[in-house]
């Protein structure tokens, strides 16, 4: 049996490194990230990670365990993507300065024909935020590739004020429960460690 990360996060890799699974391969999967309307957004990480992790399948072997992931960023409600351009990460952070909005992560873990999906969700606070330190944020380019136009585990850490929730979950994947789920597939990452 091997593990399959089914992403091209660097985040996600290193998270699972963290975990203590070292040896894994990565399969970036392809796969239509529009979903219908009206959907609420922990339904929408784990419709996208399922998927994810489906697409992946089809290049793994029988025998495979594949783990998928799923982010977005919500204000209000509303999910923020990934910013189109330097406009849009202004709009974003601007959004977020000074408030509470929630970051949901789905997760899948997929092997043969079983699979567990389930979800995280973790309330974020930024401070309050100056423009001049937003257009300098955006500058470092870091915001351009991150849902919700922020990387908590980067130069974006200066702007949250506070955190509820799984601090991973916010990087992209959410440890806690991907342990549990790990688990139930007969993988315990603290079973005989040291």
């Amino acid at each position: 049996m091997g593990i399959i990360l089914a992403s091209h996060s660097p985040r996600r890799r290193e998270l699972l490194g963290q975990m203590g699974i070292t040896e894994f391969q990565i399969i970036s999967p392809d796969v239509d990230e529009s979903v219908e309307p009206g959907l609420h957004p922990s339904d929408i990480v784990e419709k996208l990670s399922f998927c994810k992790a489906q697409a992946a399948m089809e290049k793994a072997g029988p025998d495979d365990l594949i783990i998928a992931a799923d982010t977005v960023v919500t204000l209000d409600g509303v999910v923020l993507g990934k910013p189109k351009g330097e406009a849009d990460a202004f709009a974003m952070l601007s959004s977020l300065s000074g408030r509470e909005h929630h970051v949901y992560t789905g997760v899948t873990v997929l092997q043969g024909d079983r699979a567990v999906t389930e979800h995280e969700e973790t309330a974020v606070v930024f401070r309050a935020l100056e423009p001049g330190e937003i257009r300098g944020y955006i500058a470092t380019g870091e915001p351009m590739d991150k849902a919700g136009a922020y990387g908590i585990q980067g130069l974006g850490a200066l702007l949250v004020s506070g955190i509820k929730g799984d601090y991973c979950n916010v990087v992209g994947l959410p440890v806690f429960r991907l342990g549990g789920i790990l688990k139930r597939f007969g993988i315990d990452l603290l079973q005989n460690k040291g």
